[in-house]
Formats: structure tokens, sequence, C-alpha cells
């Protein structure tokens, strides 16, 4: 639908408020940092080949599953195009060309530019460390695919059992919500053998030396809870909240226990900590703390909980009052409940990207393609959470949005773009229809006021 005037011209868009997300990223200048930096070994017929990866960024952004629906949710889309800095949409099949050219060195470069990017735009990187720890959460999550895809292997992938497929390794600044590392490995790999290699790139893109690591929490679960693994972190300086890997050990040291305290949020569960108190197999001081649990066949389950952390940060990072330091019993129960957080952290935003852009649907049989496909997902990741804070400035109830709501509702709010004589868009119309967009018309309208573009609510 189009609406000529001697000075203008109006678009409707069904996206117009993710047209807005686009006009703010113009300022970050993503699709230049691509083409300057990556250089896929692809001939130029309309678009250039960094051009179509940032087609398909964008398409990502706009909620597809799959890059086919880059033509229904970009190309057919005129105003979202130039809300981006495109004139033009690639068709998918060639956006699907570009990324099966894609090289382990177009790889490394699109790295660099994530890292780059991230260094200057996100808050993690912007931490204090001198007035509060950062806390980065590992883990590893199944990417199932077919057995003849590279890095496919047989592994165990949750709620699918054995199966082939990829494994996905993720560092997250759990303070923040970004993404700092994504990583792919084959489908047998664990957090063992991933660690060190996912701990040695968030240290590139956070550029932690040694008084930085010296304030920063790594959590993770029993997978990386070896003593190699754990005395490695520890002789890098990290600090250190995770399980040990062998539940023997664990049941073995709960016979030392001399107090046990039951915990009110998890029925049957009980903690206590560890005698004696010196550590002699770690090459710094850790405290060990037994938790235990009943399994359906009556017999007792056990974990060891291994922690670096004062009782004092581990109250702080939960945001309790300083008085429970005192208490022995809030005291295990606080290092309980930060390690339990990991589930409400870098769990949830594993399961918020495979729900709200797609992660595990998108699938290249070449081992690069599919590495610049997670890429894509993380830029997309942390924009998203970029624009959560724009927003959330103006408007605090935006900081409850997840990314699946910002996808679904935030950035689908239907208008109508403005653009002058030149093509440059003067103003973004959004339907008063929609709840959503009278709520964030102010947030979206502060986001572009340096720009001078208009955001106001009409009827569509």
């Amino acid at each position: 639908m189009q609406e000529q005037t001697t000075k203008s011209t109006t678009h409707f868009s069904p996206r117009a408020s993710l047209a807005v997300i686009g006009l703010k990223l113009r300022e970050l200048n993503l699709i230049e940092r691509i083409t300057q930096t990556v250089k896929v070994p692809q001939k130029k017929v309309k678009f250039t080949p960094a051009e179509k990866l940032y087609d398909a960024f964008v398409t990502i952004l706009a909620g597809a599953r799959g890059l086919n629906e880059s033509t229904t949710r970009l190309r057919s889309d005129e105003a979202l195009q130039r809300a981006f800095g495109r004139t033009a949409c690639a068709e998918y099949s060639v956006i699907q060309d570009t990324l099966d050219a894609c090289t382990p060195e177009n790889v490394s470069e699109m790295k660099q530019v994530l890292a780059t990017i991230f260094q200057q735009h996100a808050q993690a990187a912007r931490h204090d460390y001198d007035s509060c720890l950062q806390m980065l959460d590992i883990d590893m999550s199944g990417l199932p695919c077919g057995p003849k895809a590279e890095l496919s292997k047989k592994g165990y992938f949750s709620k699918d059992g054995i199966r082939y497929g990829r494994q996905l390794g993720r560092v997250i600044a759990s303070r923040y919500e970004e993404i700092v590392v994504d990583d792919l490995f084959a489908g047998n790999v664990q957090l063992n053998v991933a660690l060190r290699s996912l701990t040695m790139a968030a240290e590139e893109v956070l550029q932690l030396d040694y008084a930085r690591r010296g304030r920063t929490v790594i959590r993770m679960d029993s997978g990386g809870g070896s003593l190699d693994d754990v005395n490695w972190l520890l002789d890098r300086g990290y600090q250190l909240h995770c399980k040990d890997v062998s539940s023997k050990r664990a049941e073995a040291w709960a016979t030392t226990v001399i107090e046990w305290f039951a915990d009110p949020h998890h029925p049957q569960r009980e903690m206590g900590w560890v005698v004696p108190i010196d550590t002699p197999d770690y090459v710094r001081p850790v405290k060990r703390l037994a938790i235990r649990w009943p399994k359906r066949n009556g017999q007792l389950s056990y974990d060891l909980l291994i922690s670096t952390l004062a009782a004092h940060e581990v109250i702080e990072l939960l945001g309790q009052p300083q008085e429970h330091v005192h208490e022995p019993e809030l005291v295990a129960l606080s290092y309980a409940q930060l390690y339990d957080q990991r589930a409400g952290a870098i769990e949830i935003e594993l399961k918020e990207d495979k729900q709200g852009v797609g992660l595990t649907k998108r699938r290249k049989k070449r081992a690069a393609a599919q590495q610049m496909i997670i890429l894509l997902n993380t830029l997309a990741h942390n924009v998203l959470m970029w624009a959560r804070g724009w927003l959330s400035a103006a408007e605090p109830k935006a900081k409850r949005y997840g990314i699946q709501r910002l996808v679904r509702d935030v950035c689908s709010v239907s208008g109508m773009i403005e653009t002058d004589e030149q093509g440059q868009i003067r103003s973004v119309l959004l339907n008063r229809g929609s709840t959503l967009a009278r709520t964030l018309v102010s947030a979206f309208s502060s986001m572009l006021k340096p720009q001078a573009i208009a955001v106001e609510l009409a009827i569509i």
C-alpha cells in the first residue's frame, strides 16, 4: 500500500516497530563492519556476500524460523529494508548459497566483528569490576541434525536422548543477559572438552586481565567440575562456583558433614559444609558444600558444590541483607541458591533463543555455514537485549520482556513509514490499535530523537 504525495511516500510495514530498531542500529554501522571485515569467497552479482549475510541477520530479527521466510518478512517489506540501510533484499536461495560458501576464515572474521561490536556497545564490556563481581555462565546445548552433516556425532541431547547432532558452547554475562561467546562443537563434545576454549574466547572478548579475572565468577554445572579443569580456572585467577564432576566423591565427602540444613525452597533437599576446611587437591582454597536429596527409589543422591566466593560476596550477588552472613544456615542456603540461579540465567537464555529466534530451526550441512548462522543469531540476541535497554530507559516495563516477547510482540507492531523524495525516513506511525504500541510509543520516540525522526500513533 502506497500513498504518493508531492513531497513524501508512505509505506505500510507489518513490522514498523522493528524498523525503529533498525534505524537505531544504523548508528552501530553493522553492515559496514561486516562488509569491511568478512570477505566470503563468492562473486558479487547484485549484492555483496556481506550484504546477503546482513539480510539473513535482519530476517532472524524479524522472527523467521527458516531463511526462506526472508521472502515474506523482509523482501516484500521495502520500508523495513530502508530502515536497516538496505535498498533491496536478496532471494533466500542466494542467501543460502552465500552461507554455504563461508569458510572457517570467514567464521573467524565474523567473530572479530562481533567482538568489536560487543566491546563498544555491550553492558558487560563496560562492567565496573571494582564495585561488583562479573558473573559468567558456561554451558553446552544440543543442536540436533542429520548424521551426514559436518561435526555431526552421536551424543547425549536433552529431551532427545542419544542421537546425531552438534553441540553449542555458550558463555553468557548473566547480569546483563548478553552472549559473550557462542561456538560450535561436535555432537559428542561435552563441557569438559570445550571449557578451556570457551573461557579463553570469553577472556579475549571481555579483555580480562588477571585483575579482572579475579573479579569474575565462572558458574557451570558438573560437566566442567573435574579437578584438572577447576585447578586450571583457579590458576588463571577466576572466582568459581560449580559442582564437582564426581557424585561418588560427593557422597564420600558428605560423610564428613557435621550439621545438615533443610532447604525451605526444595522439600527434602539438605545441605551441609564439608570438613576439614583445607583443600590440598586445589591450587587455591575453596569451600565445599555437600547437597543431598532422596531419589524415587528411596536412596540418597549427592552433589558437591565448589566455591571460592566468600559469604558476603554470595549474599551481595543475591541481593540479600548482609546480616545473613552471621547465620550459618542462611549462608549455606545462599551458596546453593546462587548455583540454582544458573537455571534462570544461561538455561533460560538458551531456551529463549530456541523459541524466540529459532536457534535450532536453521540447519546447514557444512560446519562453517552452521557456525555463521549461529554467530548471526548471537548478534540478533545481543541486539535485542540492547534494544530492551534502550526501550526500558523510557519505559521500565520493557525490562521484563524476554527474547520471545521482543521478537513476537515488540518487533511486530504494524504501521506506516514515511520517506522523503530522497528515500530517507521522516517518520514512523505505529498502529494505535496495538496495546504494546501505546505503551512503548514514547520509548520508541526517545530512541530516534537524536535522528530527528518522529514516532507517533495513528489509525492504520
